[in-house]
């Protein structure tokens, strides 16, 4: 069982174009697509699509649009009722697949709903293998929060709590990298990593996997358990304490890039819940990415729709002064380590 928790869902309305965004101008759509969202939500979408035994948590009322999508689609959730209305997210997309993105806040919540959501993550986690926390904090919600429910199911478990999985954006990814305790496994984007660690670009380290390699590495020497890199057309790097990867897919013709980030996720527990070793982890993780980019809208791909026969995984060998952060972004001295 692999229980997801997303604290701001959304329905995500998916635009499509037939010519380039122009900006100021008037222009027609070709599609519409609306589908309930929320990075966690999409990472038990992808995960149901496969057969894998999933529950999405989220906040939201009974009647909220969120949840009639969620049962039209048969998707086990728990949720809890907020007495608010859940954010409307549009993605615009070109005919070449580039994405714009206009993302709504959300409603906040209360203390008292905050306390209430942690409560139920806690008792759903109960014999799960993984507990995924993702996507963006509502308003009002301590960008700690992510920490606070680690350290939660951690307590209640012991040696037999879940692993936890991390992919949010900003503040809260900052402060669970940087979190006692780490999280299992941290799935930030190129940009998201740059901005972790202060190294580079998000632009170069799409391009130069090993500067990107050795970003991931502060993350591991720091205490993340492992880093799930998402490159974008460039494909994805995976680096532990035993090893660092790369993996790419061929090419494909991308028509949305919203959820292949979580559709990545989705590939990458898949096969760790499979037994796969990391080499292989990371090669699903990468064709489900793919496959997602080259589905409309926020469509999620099923195992049966992802190739990863045809994804290259290169072993790295990152030798170098690896940087010991005394807080995430904050660079102190180095140490000499070999991954």
């Amino acid at each position: 069982m692999i229980v997801t928790l997303t604290a701001n869902p959304s329905i995500d309305r998916t635009v499509g174009l037939s010519e380039p965004l122009v900006r100021g101008a008037v222009q027609r759509a070709i599609h519409v697509v609306q589908e309930a969202g929320g990075k966690g939500v999409n990472v038990s979408r992808a995960l149901a699509m496969s057969g894998v035994r999933t529950l999405a948590i989220l906040p939201g009322d009974d009647d909220d649009p969120v949840l009639a999508n969620l049962r039209s689609i048969s998707l086990p959730f728990r949720n809890l009722p907020i007495g608010a209305g859940l954010r409307i997210n549009t993605a615009v997309t070109e005919p070449d697949g580039t994405t714009t993105k206009i993302n709504e806040p959300g409603p906040e919540l209360s203390p008292g709903s905050l306390e209430e959501l942690l409560a139920v993550v806690v008792a759903e986690s109960d014999g799960a293998d993984w507990l995924v926390l993702a996507g963006s904090l509502p308003p009002g919600v301590p960008p700690t929060f992510y920490t606070t429910v680690t350290a939660a199911v951690r307590k209640a478990y012991g040696p037999a709590a879940p692993l936890i999985a991390i992919d949010s954006s900003g503040e809260p990814l900052i402060e669970a990298a940087a979190g006692v305790p780490a999280p299992d496994l941290l799935k930030p984007n190129a940009e998201e990593l740059s901005e972790l660690t202060g190294i580079g670009t998000g632009d170069e380290l799409e391009q130069d996997h090993e500067l990107a390699a050795k970003a991931c590495a502060v993350l591991v020497t720091a205490g993340v358990g492992a880093v799930l890199a998402t490159l974008g057309s460039k494909g994805a790097l995976l680096v532990t304490d035993a090893g660092a990867w790369h993996a790419v897919h061929p090419p494909v013709t991308a028509r949305s890039t919203v959820g292949a980030g979580d559709s990545a996720l989705a590939g990458y527990l898949l096969a760790h819940s499979a037994g796969e070793r990391p080499e292989n982890c990371l090669r699903q993780a990468v064709a489900h990415g793919s496959a997602a980019a080259a589905l409309p809208g926020s469509t999620v791909p099923s195992l049966d729709q992802t190739t990863p026969t045809v994804v290259a995984v290169t072993p790295l060998k990152i030798t170098q002064a690896v940087i010991v952060p005394s807080a995430i972004g904050s660079i102190a001295g180095p140490q000499q380590e070999e991954f």
